[in-house]
Protein backbone atom coordinates (compact mmCIF):
# COMPACT_ATOMS: atom_id res chain seq x y z
CA UNK A 1 0.00 0.00 0.00
CA UNK A 2 1.47 3.20 -1.12
CA UNK A 3 1.84 6.45 1.26
CA UNK A 4 0.73 9.55 1.14
CA UNK A 5 3.71 10.80 -0.80
CA UNK A 6 3.90 8.08 -2.95
CA UNK A 7 0.21 8.67 -4.17
CA UNK A 8 0.89 12.24 -4.95
CA UNK A 9 4.30 11.18 -6.83
CA UNK A 10 1.76 8.91 -9.02
CA UNK A 11 -1.27 11.28 -9.28
CA UNK A 12 0.82 14.42 -10.65
CA UNK A 13 3.93 12.49 -12.03
CA UNK A 14 6.61 14.08 -10.40
CA UNK A 15 10.05 11.81 -8.01
CA UNK A 16 10.94 13.28 -5.35
CA UNK A 17 14.20 12.96 -6.46
CA UNK A 18 13.57 15.11 -9.70
CA UNK A 19 14.23 18.86 -9.45
CA UNK A 20 12.18 21.20 -11.13
CA UNK A 21 13.42 25.05 -11.80
CA UNK A 22 10.55 26.75 -12.87
CA UNK A 23 8.45 25.76 -10.01
CA UNK A 24 9.08 25.79 -6.38
CA UNK A 25 8.64 22.26 -4.48
CA UNK A 26 5.98 23.75 -2.16
CA UNK A 27 4.13 24.79 -5.34
CA UNK A 28 3.59 21.67 -7.15
CA UNK A 29 0.43 20.42 -5.38
CA UNK A 30 -2.61 22.50 -5.75
CA UNK A 31 -4.09 23.89 -2.56
CA UNK A 32 -6.85 21.63 -2.93
CA UNK A 33 -5.57 17.66 -2.86
CA UNK A 34 -8.00 14.80 -3.66
CA UNK A 35 -6.67 11.53 -3.34
CA UNK A 36 -9.60 9.10 -3.23
CA UNK A 37 -9.69 5.26 -3.02
CA UNK A 38 -5.38 5.40 -3.45
CA UNK A 39 -4.93 2.81 -0.53
CA UNK A 40 -3.15 5.14 1.04
CA UNK A 41 -1.79 3.91 4.82
CA UNK A 42 0.84 6.07 5.75
CA UNK A 43 2.04 9.68 5.25
CA UNK A 44 5.38 8.70 4.27
CA UNK A 45 8.71 10.72 4.73
CA UNK A 46 7.71 13.82 6.44
CA UNK A 47 10.71 16.41 5.41
CA UNK A 48 9.61 15.72 1.33
CA UNK A 49 5.54 15.63 2.19
CA UNK A 50 6.04 19.23 4.03
CA UNK A 51 7.93 20.67 1.14
CA UNK A 52 4.76 19.47 -1.20
CA UNK A 53 1.89 19.88 0.58
CA UNK A 54 2.98 23.32 2.74
CA UNK A 55 0.20 25.23 0.67
CA UNK A 56 -2.71 22.44 0.65
CA UNK A 57 -5.70 24.17 2.59
CA UNK A 58 -8.54 20.83 1.50
CA UNK A 59 -7.42 17.31 1.67
CA UNK A 60 -9.72 14.72 0.79
CA UNK A 61 -8.43 11.25 1.72
CA UNK A 62 -11.72 9.22 1.57
CA UNK A 63 -11.71 5.53 0.67
CA UNK A 64 -8.24 4.64 1.78
CA UNK A 65 -6.63 2.20 3.82
CA UNK A 66 -6.05 4.87 6.79
CA UNK A 67 -6.46 3.05 10.30
CA UNK A 68 -3.82 4.80 12.68
CA UNK A 69 -4.64 8.04 14.58
CA UNK A 70 -0.97 9.40 14.79
CA UNK A 71 -0.70 8.27 11.06
CA UNK A 72 -3.09 10.83 10.39
CA UNK A 73 -1.99 13.23 12.16
CA UNK A 74 1.59 13.20 10.95
CA UNK A 75 -0.09 14.00 7.86
CA UNK A 76 -2.18 17.17 8.95
CA UNK A 77 1.09 18.00 10.93
CA UNK A 78 2.95 18.60 7.39
CA UNK A 79 -0.22 21.08 6.05
CA UNK A 80 -0.23 23.92 8.21
CA UNK A 81 -2.64 25.74 5.87
CA UNK A 82 -5.10 22.87 5.95
CA UNK A 83 -8.91 24.05 6.72
CA UNK A 84 -11.07 21.03 5.39
CA UNK A 85 -9.72 17.54 5.82
CA UNK A 86 -12.18 14.20 4.67
CA UNK A 87 -11.51 10.75 6.51
CA UNK A 88 -14.70 9.03 5.80
CA UNK A 89 -14.26 5.32 4.69
CA UNK A 90 -11.35 4.95 5.95
CA UNK A 91 -10.68 2.34 8.71
CA UNK A 92 -10.45 4.02 11.73
CA UNK A 93 -12.66 2.63 14.00
CA UNK A 94 -10.34 2.13 17.11
CA UNK A 95 -10.37 5.71 18.37
CA UNK A 96 -7.38 7.68 19.40
CA UNK A 97 -5.99 6.62 22.60
CA UNK A 98 -8.54 3.99 23.95
CA UNK A 99 -5.71 2.53 26.94
CA UNK A 100 -5.58 5.98 28.21
CA UNK A 101 -7.36 6.14 31.95
CA UNK A 102 -5.81 9.44 33.48
CA UNK A 103 -6.29 12.68 31.79
CA UNK A 104 -5.04 16.17 33.64
CA UNK A 105 -6.28 19.12 32.28
CA UNK A 106 -6.03 21.63 35.29
CA UNK A 107 -5.96 24.87 34.73
CA UNK A 108 -6.05 25.23 30.71
CA UNK A 109 -8.71 27.03 30.71
CA UNK A 110 -10.19 24.50 28.14
CA UNK A 111 -13.67 24.57 27.20
CA UNK A 112 -16.59 22.60 27.56
CA UNK A 113 -17.12 21.56 23.73
CA UNK A 114 -13.24 21.09 23.79
CA UNK A 115 -13.77 18.30 26.60
CA UNK A 116 -16.67 17.11 25.02
CA UNK A 117 -14.69 15.95 22.08
CA UNK A 118 -11.43 14.80 23.94
CA UNK A 119 -13.77 12.61 26.08
CA UNK A 120 -15.97 11.33 22.60
CA UNK A 121 -12.05 9.93 21.62
CA UNK A 122 -11.11 8.21 25.02
CA UNK A 123 -13.44 5.48 25.76
CA UNK A 124 -11.21 3.81 28.33
CA UNK A 125 -10.74 7.09 30.10
CA UNK A 126 -11.56 6.20 33.98
CA UNK A 127 -9.95 9.75 35.73
CA UNK A 128 -10.58 13.17 34.38
CA UNK A 129 -8.76 16.60 36.38
CA UNK A 130 -10.45 19.67 35.59
CA UNK A 131 -9.65 22.00 38.00
CA UNK A 132 -8.85 25.67 38.26
CA UNK A 133 -10.19 25.94 34.97
CA UNK A 134 -12.54 28.61 35.75
CA UNK A 135 -15.57 26.96 35.27
CA UNK A 136 -18.98 28.72 36.58
CA UNK A 137 -21.25 26.19 34.41
CA UNK A 138 -21.04 22.82 33.52
CA UNK A 139 -21.80 22.03 29.92
CA UNK A 140 -21.47 18.79 28.63
CA UNK A 141 -24.29 17.42 27.54
CA UNK A 142 -26.72 20.46 25.30
CA UNK A 143 -29.74 18.15 24.91
CA UNK A 144 -30.58 16.78 28.33
CA UNK A 145 -28.19 16.48 30.73
CA UNK A 146 -30.06 14.17 32.81
CA UNK A 147 -30.76 11.22 29.98
CA UNK A 148 -27.68 12.07 27.82
CA UNK A 149 -24.93 9.64 29.60
CA UNK A 150 -21.94 9.55 27.12
CA UNK A 151 -18.72 9.10 29.54
CA UNK A 152 -19.94 5.40 31.58
CA UNK A 153 -16.19 5.15 32.24
CA UNK A 154 -15.40 8.03 34.24
CA UNK A 155 -14.99 7.17 38.16
CA UNK A 156 -13.08 10.27 39.27
CA UNK A 157 -13.41 13.37 38.70
CA UNK A 158 -11.11 16.61 40.24
CA UNK A 159 -12.80 19.76 40.02
CA UNK A 160 -11.00 21.77 42.43
CA UNK A 161 -11.12 25.76 42.75
CA UNK A 162 -13.44 26.29 40.21
CA UNK A 163 -16.04 29.19 40.63
CA UNK A 164 -18.91 26.91 40.13
CA UNK A 165 -21.54 27.54 43.71
CA UNK A 166 -24.66 26.10 42.73
CA UNK A 167 -25.36 22.80 43.57
CA UNK A 168 -27.38 22.04 39.94
CA UNK A 169 -24.81 22.38 38.02
CA UNK A 170 -22.38 20.05 39.92
CA UNK A 171 -25.35 17.60 39.46
CA UNK A 172 -24.49 17.60 35.58
CA UNK A 173 -21.26 16.33 36.56
CA UNK A 174 -23.23 13.43 38.19
CA UNK A 175 -25.45 12.63 35.02
CA UNK A 176 -22.79 13.25 32.50
CA UNK A 177 -20.84 10.48 33.90
CA UNK A 178 -23.16 8.30 35.86
CA UNK A 179 -20.78 5.72 37.18
CA UNK A 180 -18.50 8.81 39.56
CA UNK A 181 -17.29 7.08 42.79
CA UNK A 182 -14.95 9.99 43.35
CA UNK A 183 -15.49 13.82 43.48
CA UNK A 184 -13.43 16.71 44.22
CA UNK A 185 -15.04 20.06 44.65
CA UNK A 186 -12.64 21.45 47.25
CA UNK A 187 -12.38 24.86 47.62
CA UNK A 188 -15.35 25.69 44.68
CA UNK A 189 -17.65 28.29 46.22
CA UNK A 190 -20.56 26.01 46.78
CA UNK A 191 -22.72 27.51 49.35
CA UNK A 192 -25.50 24.64 49.55
CA UNK A 193 -26.64 21.48 48.59
CA UNK A 194 -30.13 22.52 47.80
CA UNK A 195 -30.90 21.81 43.98
CA UNK A 196 -33.71 24.12 43.76
CA UNK A 197 -31.71 26.79 45.17
CA UNK A 198 -32.19 30.29 43.26
CA UNK A 199 -34.26 28.51 40.90
CA UNK A 200 -38.10 29.51 39.49
CA UNK A 201 -38.94 25.66 39.41
CA UNK A 202 -42.64 24.54 39.67
CA UNK A 203 -43.62 21.75 42.58
CA UNK A 204 -44.17 18.68 40.58
CA UNK A 205 -40.25 19.56 38.98
CA UNK A 206 -39.00 20.65 42.75
CA UNK A 207 -40.56 16.93 44.15
CA UNK A 208 -38.33 15.01 41.66
CA UNK A 209 -34.96 16.86 42.53
CA UNK A 210 -32.76 16.03 44.86
CA UNK A 211 -29.02 16.47 46.16
CA UNK A 212 -28.12 13.06 44.60
CA UNK A 213 -30.08 11.95 42.27
CA UNK A 214 -26.96 12.00 39.27
CA UNK A 215 -24.12 10.51 42.13
CA UNK A 216 -26.02 7.07 42.76
CA UNK A 217 -22.50 5.47 42.55
CA UNK A 218 -20.27 8.11 44.78
CA UNK A 219 -18.40 7.00 47.51
CA UNK A 220 -16.22 9.86 47.92
CA UNK A 221 -16.82 13.25 48.28
CA UNK A 222 -14.61 16.04 48.82
CA UNK A 223 -15.69 19.63 49.86
CA UNK A 224 -12.59 21.44 51.62
CA UNK A 225 -13.02 24.57 51.62
CA UNK A 226 -16.20 25.42 50.26
CA UNK A 227 -18.84 28.02 51.73
CA UNK A 228 -21.13 25.17 53.48
CA UNK A 229 -22.72 27.31 56.41
CA UNK A 230 -25.61 24.93 57.86
CA UNK A 231 -26.09 21.71 59.08
CA UNK A 232 -29.27 20.81 56.72
CA UNK A 233 -26.44 20.82 53.89
CA UNK A 234 -24.69 18.16 56.06
CA UNK A 235 -27.82 15.66 56.61
CA UNK A 236 -28.20 16.51 52.59
CA UNK A 237 -25.38 14.28 52.46
CA UNK A 238 -26.71 10.95 54.40
CA UNK A 239 -29.22 10.84 51.70
CA UNK A 240 -26.44 9.67 48.65
CA UNK A 241 -27.18 6.22 48.36
CA UNK A 242 -23.19 4.94 47.83
CA UNK A 243 -21.59 7.61 49.81
CA UNK A 244 -19.05 6.38 52.76
CA UNK A 245 -16.11 8.49 52.48
CA UNK A 246 -16.24 12.38 53.40
CA UNK A 247 -14.11 15.13 53.61
CA UNK A 248 -15.43 18.55 54.74
CA UNK A 249 -12.93 20.99 56.44
CA UNK A 250 -12.69 24.62 56.29
CA UNK A 251 -16.46 25.43 55.85
CA UNK A 252 -18.00 28.30 56.97
CA UNK A 253 -20.02 25.99 59.41
CA UNK A 254 -16.91 25.09 61.62
CA UNK A 255 -16.02 29.08 61.68
CA UNK A 256 -18.44 29.46 65.07
CA UNK A 257 -16.69 28.19 68.28
CA UNK A 258 -19.67 26.70 69.36
CA UNK A 259 -18.26 23.25 69.50
CA UNK A 260 -14.65 22.02 70.04
CA UNK A 261 -12.71 20.10 67.40
CA UNK A 262 -14.27 16.81 69.25
CA UNK A 263 -17.90 17.63 69.34
CA UNK A 264 -17.74 19.19 65.85
CA UNK A 265 -16.71 15.41 64.58
CA UNK A 266 -19.07 13.69 66.92
CA UNK A 267 -22.05 15.87 65.48
CA UNK A 268 -20.72 14.94 61.78
CA UNK A 269 -20.80 11.41 62.60
CA UNK A 270 -24.05 11.32 64.05
CA UNK A 271 -25.75 12.63 61.52
CA UNK A 272 -23.92 10.75 58.68
CA UNK A 273 -24.64 7.02 59.33
CA UNK A 274 -23.81 5.90 55.67
CA UNK A 275 -20.06 7.58 56.33
CA UNK A 276 -17.77 4.81 57.03
CA UNK A 277 -14.44 7.29 56.70
CA UNK A 278 -14.84 11.47 57.72
CA UNK A 279 -12.02 13.77 57.15
CA UNK A 280 -9.46 11.04 56.28
CA UNK A 281 -7.65 8.57 58.77
CA UNK A 282 -9.24 5.28 59.99
CA UNK A 283 -12.59 3.78 59.49
CA UNK A 284 -14.92 4.96 62.35
CA UNK A 285 -16.14 2.31 65.11
CA UNK A 286 -18.89 1.06 66.17
CA UNK A 287 -17.91 2.47 69.84
CA UNK A 288 -16.79 5.94 68.07
CA UNK A 289 -20.26 6.24 65.95
CA UNK A 290 -22.82 5.14 69.63
CA UNK A 291 -20.73 8.07 71.19
CA UNK A 292 -21.04 10.27 69.08
CA UNK A 293 -24.56 9.67 68.28
CA UNK A 294 -25.78 9.76 72.68
CA UNK A 295 -23.41 13.08 72.60
CA UNK A 296 -26.20 14.47 69.54
CA UNK A 297 -28.48 13.14 71.88
CA UNK A 298 -27.32 14.83 74.88
CA UNK A 299 -26.35 17.99 72.79
CA UNK A 300 -30.11 18.01 71.13
CA UNK A 301 -31.97 17.42 74.29
CA UNK A 302 -31.39 21.02 75.85
CA UNK A 303 -32.18 22.85 72.91
CA UNK A 304 -36.25 23.48 71.98
CA UNK A 305 -38.19 21.10 70.30
CA UNK A 306 -38.29 23.54 67.19
CA UNK A 307 -34.35 23.21 66.51
CA UNK A 308 -34.12 19.69 66.99
CA UNK A 309 -33.39 18.00 63.87
CA UNK A 310 -35.20 15.14 62.24
CA UNK A 311 -31.98 12.74 63.24
CA UNK A 312 -32.89 13.34 66.67
CA UNK A 313 -35.57 11.55 66.77
CA UNK A 314 -34.08 8.90 65.03
CA UNK A 315 -31.11 8.34 67.11
CA UNK A 316 -33.62 8.60 70.08
CA UNK A 317 -35.53 5.60 68.78
CA UNK A 318 -32.12 3.78 68.48
CA UNK A 319 -30.62 5.22 71.90
CA UNK A 320 -33.74 6.34 74.22
CA UNK A 321 -33.70 9.67 76.12
CA UNK A 322 -30.56 9.61 77.80
CA UNK A 323 -29.99 11.05 81.22
CA UNK A 324 -27.48 14.20 81.15
CA UNK A 325 -24.08 13.70 81.60
CA UNK A 326 -22.96 14.38 85.39
CA UNK A 327 -19.98 16.10 85.64
CA UNK A 328 -17.60 15.71 87.86
CA UNK A 329 -14.51 17.42 88.21
CA UNK A 330 -11.15 15.34 88.30
CA UNK A 331 -8.53 17.84 88.95
CA UNK A 332 -6.66 17.22 92.61
CA UNK A 333 -7.96 19.20 95.64
CA UNK A 334 -6.21 22.45 95.80
CA UNK A 335 -5.43 22.57 99.47
CA UNK A 336 -5.11 19.62 101.75
CA UNK A 337 -3.92 19.51 105.60
CA UNK A 338 -1.13 17.57 106.52
CA UNK A 339 0.92 16.63 109.65
CA UNK A 340 4.61 18.14 109.42
CA UNK A 341 6.59 15.86 112.14
CA UNK A 342 10.87 17.27 112.48
CA UNK A 343 11.82 15.33 115.55
CA UNK A 344 9.65 15.55 118.29
CA UNK A 345 7.24 18.65 116.68
CA UNK A 346 4.83 17.91 115.29
CA UNK A 347 1.87 20.42 113.37
CA UNK A 348 -0.63 20.08 111.27
CA UNK A 349 -0.90 22.50 107.97
CA UNK A 350 -2.79 23.28 104.89
CA UNK A 351 -0.74 22.84 102.12
CA UNK A 352 -1.55 24.12 98.59
CA UNK A 353 -0.40 20.39 96.38
CA UNK A 354 0.24 23.24 93.47
CA UNK A 355 3.74 24.23 95.21
CA UNK A 356 6.88 22.58 94.25
CA UNK A 357 8.64 20.63 96.93
CA UNK A 358 11.07 23.38 96.87
CA UNK A 359 8.81 25.81 97.81
CA UNK A 360 7.58 23.82 101.02
CA UNK A 361 11.07 23.60 102.16
CA UNK A 362 11.29 27.38 102.26
CA UNK A 363 8.19 27.70 104.01
CA UNK A 364 9.32 24.94 106.81
CA UNK A 365 12.78 26.55 107.82
CA UNK A 366 10.82 28.05 110.64
CA UNK A 367 9.23 25.28 111.49
CA UNK A 368 12.23 23.05 111.53
CA UNK A 369 15.10 25.56 112.66
CA UNK A 370 17.50 24.85 109.74
CA UNK A 371 17.53 26.34 106.33
CA UNK A 372 15.79 24.36 103.27
CA UNK A 373 19.06 23.37 101.79
CA UNK A 374 19.67 21.46 104.53
CA UNK A 375 16.67 19.45 104.37
CA UNK A 376 15.33 16.50 103.40
CA UNK A 377 11.36 15.70 103.16
CA UNK A 378 10.00 12.37 103.46
CA UNK A 379 6.28 11.91 102.23
CA UNK A 380 4.19 9.79 104.25
CA UNK A 381 0.79 7.81 102.48
CA UNK A 382 -1.84 7.56 105.15
CA UNK A 383 -2.27 4.05 103.58
CA UNK A 384 1.29 2.81 103.67
CA UNK A 385 4.10 2.66 105.96
CA UNK A 386 7.47 3.48 103.88
CA UNK A 387 8.23 6.90 103.35
CA UNK A 388 9.21 8.56 99.97
CA UNK A 389 11.66 10.57 99.83
CA UNK A 390 10.83 13.75 97.93
CA UNK A 391 14.19 14.33 95.94
CA UNK A 392 13.30 16.55 93.14
CA UNK A 393 12.62 20.13 94.34
CA UNK A 394 10.56 21.31 91.21
CA UNK A 395 8.12 18.80 91.29
CA UNK A 396 4.61 19.50 92.06
CA UNK A 397 3.11 18.34 95.60
CA UNK A 398 -0.06 17.04 93.90
CA UNK A 399 2.18 14.63 91.76
CA UNK A 400 2.58 12.38 94.89
CA UNK A 401 -1.02 12.32 95.53
CA UNK A 402 -0.79 13.48 98.17
CA UNK A 403 -4.31 13.95 100.47
CA UNK A 404 -5.52 15.50 103.65
CA UNK A 405 -4.43 13.08 106.73
CA UNK A 406 -1.41 12.36 104.93
CA UNK A 407 2.06 13.00 106.66
CA UNK A 408 5.61 14.58 105.64
CA UNK A 409 8.69 14.22 107.55
CA UNK A 410 11.08 16.97 108.02
CA UNK A 411 14.99 15.69 108.59
CA UNK A 412 18.15 17.80 108.62
CA UNK A 413 20.69 16.60 105.57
Amino acid sequence: MPSLLEAIEQKYGISVAIFVPCKSPRMIVPSLLVLNDCDIATAGEKEALVAKCACVEELDLAKNKLNDWPEVFGILQQMPRLKFVNLSFNPLSTPLWQQLQNLVLNSTYIDWESVQQILDHLPGLEELHLSLNDYNNVNLCKIDYKKKHKHGGIRKLHFTGNPVNNWKEVCKLGYAFPKLESLVLAECPIESLDVNRNYERSESECESESPHDGFRMLKFLNLNSTRISTWDDIEKLAKFPTLHCVRIQGCPLWESNEYTEHERRQLLIARLPNVEILNGGGVIGADEREDAERAFIRYYMEKPESDRPERYSELVSIHGKLDPLVHIDLRPEKRVKVTFTCGSNREVRSVDVYRTVSDLKTKLEGFAGFSAAKMKLYYVDQDMDSPEEMKYPQKQLYSYNIRSGDEIIVDCK
